[in-house]
């Protein structure tokens, strides 16, 4: 297995290739392509600079950007490590929704540094997706980016997790007969994907979140944790206790985005009935389905290809950036990942244990949730 990998992203130096949209085969065609022509080229945009995104290939070029410094379950394994997995999410983009997407390492710096070498090539890009940046770095970097770019900012950690979670707990509160908003959840895992679920579960009415990471419960007070996560936990309405243990009982949901084998059947047994279980850390979940349904779990979901119910970002980033290139929105906002994540919902009219989010090799997810996000447009 590992051999074949190696052979295949060594066979053409990588998974991705440009192509030229214009033969150069004579001078008419080398002064149209090039110089002198451009040169009318550069004096319109000199003149207005929106019409970069018109004549030229940064009005349809994404960058996808990391510092790899929380790189799957690898940890932080540093930039140039990190690029395989930027170069897969723009392969990515070019064969499920014909976005073009260039993979950028940049060197590990603070937020404020890093935003400015971003901010700094803005010019190039109709879009910067954010991808493997830890937390809290990757909340504070995107806040400087959304505030001070004039195109859109997304972190896939955050924001595609949210909407892909979101879209399947919709689906998963229907299977087993209760109110989405009503619904007792735990998360375990707060760092970036954490905080953007439980931020956006919060924005669309749920209110009893209870949020533990590697030192225990958050509490608003709690010194060991960032701003983020206790400002996070003064929103919500947790269960008070020190540890996983003391907080799971009665729970709905348990949402893990942390780490393998941390929840057992026993502890499925304590929480409410028909328990929803998204153990979604890999490529090892936090418990197995087979152990969660022998708690009594009614609906489990991974983020494996192992299992149904794959809780997958691809189900999200190729066709919102393709719908966001489209419409000409510019912030990724709440109203968005909530639009975005009922259309990915609505896939599954009629959702069962096994099925309460879309294959993530259906056709139909790209175009569901880009014209998701055109309808949202046209609404103004």
């Amino acid at each position: 297995m590992a051999d074949n990998i190696y052979s295949i992203h060594s066979k053409h130096t990588g998974m991705l290739e440009m192509e030229s949209e214009f033969p150069v085969k004579n001078r008419e065609e080398l002064s149209e392509a090039y110089t002198p022509g451009v040169a009318e080229i550069s004096k319109a945009i000199e003149k207005d600079p929106s019409l970069k995104d018109k004549y030229t290939m940064s009005g349809k070029l994404l960058a996808v950007v990391t510092d790899g410094s929380a790189v799957l379950g690898l940890g932080n394994i540093g930039p140039a490590a990190g690029l395989p997995v930027v170069e897969g999410k723009a392969l990515l983009y070019k064969d499920l929704a014909s976005v073009n997407a260039l993979p950028v390492a940049i060197e590990q710096e603070d937020a404020s540094k890093m935003a400015a070498h971003i901010k700094s090539i803005q010019d190039t890009f109709a879009g910067i997706h954010l991808e493997d940046i830890a937390a809290p770095k990757c909340f504070e970097l995107e806040d400087i980016l959304s505030k001070n770019l004039d195109i859109p900012v997304y972190h896939d950690d955050q924001e595609g997790t949210a909407i892909v979670v979101l879209a399947g707990l919709i689906n998963a509160a229907k299977v087993v007969g209760k109110k989405l908003k009503d619904l007792k959840i735990v998360i375990n895992g707060v760092g970036a994907s954490g905080v953007a679920t439980a931020t956006l579960l919060e924005h669309v009415g749920i209110k009893d979140i209870t949020l533990v990471d590697i030192d225990g419960v958050v509490k608003p007070d709690s010194q060991n944790y960032n701003s983020y996560q206790t400002g996070l936990a003064k929103a919500l309405n947790g269960k008070e206790g020190q540890t996983l243990d003391d907080v799971i009982d009665g729970q709905d949901v348990f949402i893990g985005l942390s780490d393998a084998n941390v929840l057992s059947t026993s502890q499925v047994k304590r929480m409410a009935n028909n328990p929803i279980i998204f153990a979604l850390a890999n490529p090892v979940p936090e418990i197995i389905p087979e152990d969660a349904k022998a708690g009594g779990a009614k609906v489990v979901a991974t983020g494996s290809s192992k299992y149904p119910n794959q809780v997958n970002n691809i189900l999200v980033f190729p066709g919102l950036f393709k719908g966001l290139l489209k419409s000409g929105i510019k912030r990724v906002t709440y109203q968005i990942e909530e639009v975005v994540a009922d259309a990915l919902a609505s896939m599954i009219p009629d959702p069962t244990p096994d099925k309460i989010v879309p294959g993530v090799f259906d056709e139909n997810v790209v175009k569901t949730v880009t014209d998701s996000i055109m309808k949202y447009s046209e609404k103004g």
